[in-house]
């Protein structure tokens, strides 16, 4: 099984000793998360409501606070199998992390243990949903987790199976598929990989049912959101917009499908709602630190393509304040690249004295600084400086050929995703010089290593390059090249004002006044948030500001 990113920093956080708190009894009952209910054989209603507390938690990926409240739910109510169960369920993997160190892997086991002891206390159903976990978990705990993964898998789908009116089963079902391919449901060209649709068909059984489910939604989204048909997610997204108002997670989610269909206002006022419903939770520390930051990464992604630029930068900003420097060079492989954000909303909306004035990250950033490097190229470009923007591309060059490649970005090697900006700064700074062809050769090659790019979220590469390549065909008057760039890009990141912007310029150069009036209709309500006045899709182009 490939271990996500995140994994990876949470096995690290976890050998260090800062992996989360330790469950704490006193959690308070929050009203704000009061939308679930599942009864469980109980008599204590304070037991209940914690128990109902802890899978909504579950649910919104706040693992730590959900085993908190499983704990006390179980304080209440000794006997209380499920409340065992909770909080063997939250010590398990999920898809943002995959594996388990020895601390979470007996917290686990003596729980799932515990929770079965008190069976005979429980329901026939609640006895099945107990007896499927204890496939999880082995103690000493196994080198690798993919069997016994699988094994839960199976349990649950027999139960799934003897309780398809259940929606709880059904999504706890489809939880562990999930678990089995996590960020890897479809291939490269749209079809699904194996186990796919299964999960697809359990996830839109219990949504039939159960379409205000907060498991369900979360699920479906993450399972469609890389698919041919993001859209199919939308109404589960729409769902979670408001259905949970103290789970931040939850609330960031529908940000997933918007900003695949093109709505990226949504996704802006998703993320907004998530930082802001978050900041109740910065005593949580651990795992959740990333996702409180993972909002602003996608807060300034969502920014830049409804052009914000003030909201984006200050995302950007605020990202990288949500990782301090000790905890980016204790975890370097994995957040390094990270802090390099606000490199690229800058070259987006073409602020290069700025960046040209932002000082060198630390030496041992050393991914960070290779996008320093990459962004001051492409600034020298932009201002035609090409004497000191063959320096700095010289720089870049040597800072990307010395990165470890260990250094992620997300889903992909920093490498990877910096091959992408090398293509890039090379080819705007050929172009500086005059040398069309060869620019145009060298944008085109980056635009295919961004479109290689294994899927990721935000996108590995957060300025398209297509923008900038139709951005200079066009003012070499290569018309016909240029449409089908923004056609294209249309295509993948529908309704972006950028993109529209520079497909009406292509109409009305090529006389097809009609779809340019069209088109620039399109672009006024899709620009109509922003704070910049756009002349063309990439501020690359000569003499535009």
């Amino acid at each position: 099984m490939n271990r996500s990113p995140l994994a990876l920093i949470w096995s690290f956080l976890l050998i260090a000793g800062c992996g989360g708190n330790a469950p704490d009894t006193t959690v308070p009952l929050r009203r704000d998360l009061a939308v679930y209910h599942r009864a469980v054989s109980t008599s204590s209603d304070a037991a209940q409501k914690y128990f109902d507390q802890g899978m909504i938690l579950y649910y919104g990926f706040n693992h730590d606070a959900a085993i908190a409240s499983f704990a006390r739910a179980a304080e209440l109510d000794p006997s209380l199998a499920m409340a065992w169960w909770g909080q063997a369920l939250s010590y398990g993997p999920n898809i943002n992390n995959g594996q388990m160190d020895s601390t979470a892997a007996k917290a686990a086991w003596d729980a799932a243990r515990r929770a079965a002891s008190l069976a005979a206390h429980a329901s026939p159903t609640e006895q099945e949903l107990i007896r499927a976990l204890s496939a999880r978990y082995s103690w000493p705990p196994r080198e690798e987790r993919k069997s016994l993964d699988l094994a839960y898998a199976d349990s649950m789908r027999r139960v799934w199976t003897n309780h398809k009116d259940d929606p709880d089963i059904g999504v706890l079902f489809a939880d562990a598929m999930l678990n089995l391919r996590p960020w890897d449901l479809w291939t490269s060209g749209g079809g699904p990989q194996p186990g796919t649709p299964e999960i697809v068909s359990t996830l839109e059984a219990v949504l039939a049912k159960a379409p205000g489910h907060p498991g369900a939604c979360h699920f479906y989204i993450h399972t469609m959101e890389a698919s041919p048909d993001p859209a199919r997610a939308l109404a589960a997204a729409d769902t979670l917009r408001y259905k949970v108002p103290g789970a931040g997670h939850l609330l960031h989610m529908p940000s997933h499908i918007d900003i695949r269909i093109g709505h990226y206002e949504n996704a802006v006022l998703a993320n907004l709602r998530g930082i802001s419903v978050d900041s109740s939770w910065t005593s949580q520390g651990g795992f959740y630190t990333l996702y409180r930051a993972h909002n602003f990464h996608f807060l300034a992604y969502a920014a830049m393509f409804d052009g914000q630029r003030e909201l984006a930068l200050q995302a950007a900003r605020g990202m990288v304040e949500q990782v301090p420097l000790e905890m980016a060079r204790a975890y370097i492989d994995f957040m390094d690249a990270y802090l390099s954000v606000p490199v690229h909303v800058m070259v987006r909306f073409g602020m290069w004295e700025e960046l040209l004035q932002e000082r060198a990250p630390p030496d041992d950033l050393l991914a960070t600084t290779a996008f320093w490097h990459y962004g001051r190229t492409v600034a020298f470009a932009a201002l035609g400086r090409v004497t000191e923007g063959t320096q700095e591309l010289s720089a870049f060059r040597q800072s990307v050929k010395d990165l470890p490649e260990s250094r992620l970005l997300g889903n992909n090697s920093a490498k990877t995703v910096l091959r992408v900006g090398l293509s890039m700064a090379e080819g705007e700074l050929e172009y500086r010089k005059g040398h069309h062809a060869r620019a145009f050769s060298l944008l085109r090659l980056a635009v295919q290593r961004d479109d290689s790019l294994r899927y990721d979220e935000p996108w590995g590469w957060m300025m398209p390059v297509r923008h900038s390549l139709g951005a200079l065909l066009l003012e070499q008057g290569r018309l016909n090249d240029a449409e089908q760039v923004y056609l294209e890009d249309l295509r993948i990141h529908p309704n972006n004002g950028w993109a529209l912007k520079g497909l009406a310029e292509c109409y009305h150069r090529t006389g097809h006044h009609h779809q340019a009036m069209e088109t620039e209709t399109l672009f006024r309500t899709a620009w109509a948030r922003s704070d910049i006045d756009l002349k063309a899709s990439c501020f690359c182009r000569t003499g535009e500001e």
